[in-house]
């Protein structure tokens, strides 16, 4: 006897279709919301709203932040606007400092500690980029041998005039050198009992 089958089903019902799912974007929007949420890692009062409400005992959570380590890679961290945020996706690999985060003073102490860093990272960094130059040691001219003559036809490079010395705050009031007086009226006051003793 000969089957009556129909084809289509036949094919359907032995191997089944695999559906593959097609971002419509091209992956844009998921690139964009795990940079937000790595970023968000750079606010030590996020991590401990996190730590708070558990997030950090859930394994798919913890297996999450291990995934979001690729962000540290040259071609995804050149998109990274707050650097701090990979120093905490680091430290949330930690399970103590994952366990730290829940507790507001650990928040707080991370918090201080990020503001002094940010508040002084300019300036230590230009101590160690930019070394001051080491005082040249005054020597006195050689008196024995004459200078040597240059040629004419090059002129010698005059060496800048060197820039005035930075005021302080205090020096903004006088001008140095100016005339003007500080009032003060404690000597005033004295000047004039002195001259209604004298002229009395």
């Amino acid at each position: 006897m000969a089957s009556t089958s129909n084809p289509d089903t036949d094919g359907s019902a032995q191997s089944p279709q695999k559906s593959v799912y097609k971002d419509p974007d091209d992956g844009r929007q998921r690139f964009l919301l795990e940079l937000e949420f790595v970023q968000c890692l750079a606010n030590p009062t996020y991590i401990h709203y996190l730590a708070q409400n558990r997030y950090f005992e859930d394994e798919a959570f913890i297996g999450y932040l291990k995934y979001l380590q690729y962000w540290q890679r040259p071609e995804y961290i050149k998109f990274i606007m707050y650097p701090h945020c990979l120093f905490f996706l680091e430290l949330l690999q930690n399970p103590t400092f994952r366990n730290a985060m829940a507790h507001p003073a650990n928040k707080e102490v991370a918090h201080r500690q990020q503001f002094y860093f940010w508040k002084n990272y300019r300036n230590n960094r230009l101590k160690h980029i930019l070394p001051r130059p080491l005082p040249e040691p005054e020597t006195a001219a050689p008196t024995s041998a004459p200078p040597a003559l240059l040629p004419t036809s090059v002129a010698p490079a005059a060496a800048p005039p060197a820039p005035p010395p930075a005021l302080s705050p205090m020096q903004y009031a006088i001008p140095p050198g100016s005339g003007l007086a500080k009032a003060d009226p404690r000597n005033a006051s004295v000047d004039r009992r002195k001259r209604n003793r004298k002229e009395g």
